[in-house]
């Protein structure tokens, strides 16, 4: 029976998060391992262990509730949040249900598109979301063992950058970029028409996860398509795509990110028999290529791809810089912070610091020389809105505009691929944790590097799959001097504040 709200807080607080942290990799790279040397039958048994574990069934709970950028949307049953009770009591039912686990109905979200278009989010209860976390870890490191080598989207330890990599070497000029050309793939509504016989098949999992996996996608099924979709808002969803898909780049020379995907053509590949295949492919998964947006283009001409713009100019050189679109959405942002007559300039400054941030570091291996992508024109105009603010004067206006557009250094096409088929659960700990720090720059990096790459909280390695957070130890945020900085786990760092952030 658990007690007072404040002892299920201290309880909650106090449990070794590290330890569990081990006992799940541990047995990850064992699955991982299984399935490399063809073991299902171990990996299974394995994935059971994991399934019924203590350290990943709290982890899965915290993920869900503390750490996912979702963990305050509520599901149909209403619940926003769970106290650290409720929390406690989950992983009893976890424990008791989690070989036989029954979802419940998914909360329909509209979420409107460039196109005008709508696409439903389908968002499952706080309880169900953390059963397919706890189903994650232990399918995670099984299809990790097999997926494609140019596969990077919704995978830990790769990223959008690696797929901006791979076009930069097959368009440069060394390439002959200049002479190809690029099948713009889109499927048509893919989440929404992947079949469930397809995911089920390729599924490497114990008779329990399968039912419970086969439950959750009858729990968000379009009743127009009763055998088809995965809902877009679960935990285990880009995943389920990930394995349907897997295989695809087998067909032709591409790069795929999640269902975005470019295969690049040399001048005497025939487009329309590639294309054939990629449908054939589709449709023994129950999906289809659009027509409509599927596009044949000169490398030439330009194309956009994951909020970048590739294009091999006439002399032969690759360019990447920001699509039109990605740099519309990022004006609209900040135009939306600067002239909000709400804020004052200090609050516009701290509001606009992490947006343009973002976008710098996303960006951070384009070409970002000139006017538009300098910013320059922008920060003007922040400049003077923040000079006309009461009490403000040219210098603290250069103050406020430096805090609120931060640099962060680019290197155009500089970007260092993940290693063939390597995966984080592979027990490479020095190779993981050291990209995953190089993915920092500035004071983070060099606290990563003091740190030799490991928590500063935990002293657990920085691998792929949870953030970096830049701790302030005496909680001065105007204090950044040395001594002052510790590279932690965003996890940490919640730890750390728990009593003010993790309810």
């Amino acid at each position: 029976m658990i007690g007072h709200s404040s002892n299920a807080s201290e309880l909650w607080k106090n449990l070794p998060w590290k330890k569990f942290r081990l006992n799940l990799f541990r047995l990850q790279k064992r699955v991982y391992k299984a399935i490399r040397v063809g073991d299902k039958r171990k990996a299974k048994s394995l994935q059971r262990l994991i399934l019924k574990s203590t350290s990943a069934r709290l982890l899965a709970i915290r993920q869900v509730t503390q750490l996912n950028a979702g963990k305050k949307t509520a599901g149909i049953d209403g619940k926003a949040s769970l106290t650290f009770e409720q929390r406690l009591e989950l992983s009893e039912e976890l424990r008791a249900k989690s070989n036989n686990w029954y979802h419940q109905s998914l909360r329909e979200i509209p979420i409107p598109k460039k196109d005008g278009k709508i696409r439903i989010l389908k968002v499952p209860t706080i309880a169900d979301r953390a059963w397919q976390c706890l189903a994650k870890y232990a399918l995670e490191p099984a299809h990790e063992a097999t997926f494609h080598a140019r596969s990077y989207g919704f995978r830990p330890g790769r990223s959008a950058h690696d797929a901006q990599k791979v076009l930069f070497h097959n368009l440069r000029s060394q390439s002959n970029g200049i002479e190809k050309r690029v099948i713009e793939l889109d499927i048509e509504a893919c989440f929404d028409r992947i079949s469930h016989s397809a995911i089920m098949e390729r599924l490497i999992a114990p008779k329990g996860i399968k039912n419970g996996i086969f439950r959750c996608l009858k729990a968000g099924v379009n009743p127009e398509y009763p055998e088809q979709g995965t809902p877009q808002g679960g935990v285990a969803s880009p995943l389920l795509a990930n394995i349907a898909l897997n295989g695809i780049e087998d067909i032709h020379q591409s790069v795929r990110y999640a269902d975005d995907m470019v295969f690049i053509l040399k001048p005497k590949d025939n487009a329309n028999e590639i294309l054939d295949l990629i449908s054939q492919f589709l449709a023994e998964r129950g999906m289809n290529v659009s027509e409509k947006k599927t596009k044949l283009t000169a490398s030439t001409e330009g194309f956009d791809f994951l909020g970048w713009h590739f294009k091999v100019q006439s002399n032969g050189k690759f360019r990447c810089v920001p699509s039109v679109d990605n740099f519309k959405t990022f004006r609209k942002k900040v135009k939306h912070i600067v002239n909000n007559s709400n804020y004052g300039a200090t609050t516009k400054a701290f509001k606009l610091a992490p947006v343009v941030r973002g976008w710098r570091t996303y960006h951070r291996y384009c070409k970002r020389k000139g006017a538009r992508f300098s910013l320059y024109h922008i920060e003007t105009r922040a400049f003077k809105v923040f000079n006309r603010e009461p009490k403000q004067n040219r210098e603290s206006s250069k103050r406020l505009l430096d805090r609120a557009f931060p640099k962060v250094p680019y290197s155009e096409n500089k970007h260092v691929n993940v290693t063939g088929e390597k995966s984080p659960f592979d027990g490479d700990l020095t190779y993981w944790s050291e990209r995953n720090s190089k993915l920092y720059a500035g004071e983070t990096s060099k606290a990563l590097k003091r740190q030799n790459h490991k928590c500063g909280y935990c002293g657990l390695k920085m691998l792929p799959g949870e953030k970096v957070h830049l701790h302030h130890i005496d909680g001065n945020h105007k204090n950044w001097k040395t001594k002052n900085l510790l590279a932690i786990h965003e996890s940490c760092h919640d730890y750390i504040h728990m009593g003010k952030t993790a309810r």
